[in-house]
Parts: C-alpha cells; structure tokens; sequence
C-alpha cells in the first residue's frame, strides 16, 4: 500500500433513511422533493437534509463508428439547455434516447439510431454507464459503441411529434478529436463515448473482428 493511501469507506443504500418523498410536478418529466438522512464519515447521522430531484427516466447514448472509413456519425439538434452558456444551442452529440417501461437499453439503441441517423446498427458494444448528474437528477445513461455503414449516413431525420430536426454529420475520427480537444463537442455523452472510444479502440475492434 503506497504512503498516504487511505481506505474509501464503503457506505450503501441502508445507510441512507428516506424520511418523506414528495412529488411537486407531474409531466412529461418529473420533479420529486426528498427529504432524508445519511450516516455521516464520523460516525453518527446527518440532520435532515431536502433536495428537489428532477426524475426524467434512464437513457441511453450510442456512438456511431464505420472502422472502413474511419469515421464516426454524429448529430446536430437544438438545445435550448445550452442557449444561457454556449455561442450557439445547435450541439453536435451522439445519438441519445430515452429508455421506455419494458424496453432494454440494446433496444433503446438500435431504435434511436434508425430515428435519429438513419442507420442500422451492425454491431453493439457497451462501453459504460454514468450518472449524468447525480446531485440534481435520478438519471443513468448508458454508453454503447455501434458499428454502422457510414456511407449511408445523410440528411435531416427524427420524429415531427417529438418536434426533432436533427442534421447527420460524417465525421473522421482524427476531425472528431480535433473538435473534441477544441471544445466544439462540449457535452457529456458525445465526451465520454469519444473519450471512451479513444483509450479503448484497438480492444473494440478486435472484439468486433471475432463476433
């Protein structure tokens, strides 16, 4: 054990105690008010603590990857999230999509890819899962590598009833780190997929070479 190297105390769910949970809204999304206590590193209990959750379900997040061509799908939509901080709200991401009651995550991936680039997803990797902002939001996103034929990707796609205008992008792989060192892929998911993708490349695409 190297000097200074402290022990992560291991505390669980048991160790949390929910003292009230109060639903506030009630829509397409959902925003909860918790009210709970928590063993403290000390010893002993918290005093009560509130927090006001925002529950919008699980998803999933898909990077798109022609190892032919070397190069990755990736989208661009609105986002009016990033209007107050970024120079422009039109995002370049990964396809991304919300995981339905019933639906498996692979599910979820093969359906958003058909919807939002208008590819078929030859092959699928999970890569990981994150908590996308755990202080704030219950969501859990989960990050897969998709082999797809990018000659096929073009155009304008996704769903008029979900209001998505959402443009395909193929990108080269050294382009795409380019942007990503650059800034000019700034979100979460789009990050962790390029980032992911780059210290594990040569193993994925063995994998894929003996599926």
């Amino acid at each position: 054990m190297q000097k200074g190297h402290q022990k992560i105390q291991q505390f669980s769910a048991k160790d949390i105690q929910i003292l009230n949970k109060e639903t506030l809204y009630q829509g397409f999304f959902k925003m909860v008010k918790y009210a709970f206590k928590h063993k403290l590193f000390e010893g002993g209990w918290s005093k009560v603590v509130t927090r006001e959750v925002f529950e919008r379900g699980h998803a999933i997040a898909v990077l798109p990857y022609d190892p032919v061509l070397d190069e990755f799908v990736l989208i661009e939509q609105v986002r009016i999230g990033a209007l107050p901080t970024s120079s422009s709200p039109w995002l370049l991401e990964v396809v991304a999509g919300i995981i339905d009651e019933g639906e498996t995550p692979e599910e979820v991936c093969y359906r958003e890819t058909r919807e939002e680039a208008g590819l078929d997803i030859k092959k699928l990797h999970k890569a990981l899962s994150y908590l996308s902002s755990p202080g704030g939001t219950t969501e859990r996103l989960h990050i897969f590598i998709g082999l797809v034929d990018a000659s096929n990707a073009k155009g304008v796609h996704g769903l008029e009833y979900e209001s998505e205008d959402i443009l395909v992008h193929r990108v080269p792989s050294t382009l795409a780190f380019d942007w990503l060192n650059q800034g000019k892929i700034d979100n979460a998911a789009a990050l962790i997929a390029l980032q992911w993708f780059a210290m594990n490349k040569q193993q994925l695409l063995e994998n894929w070479s003996h599926d």
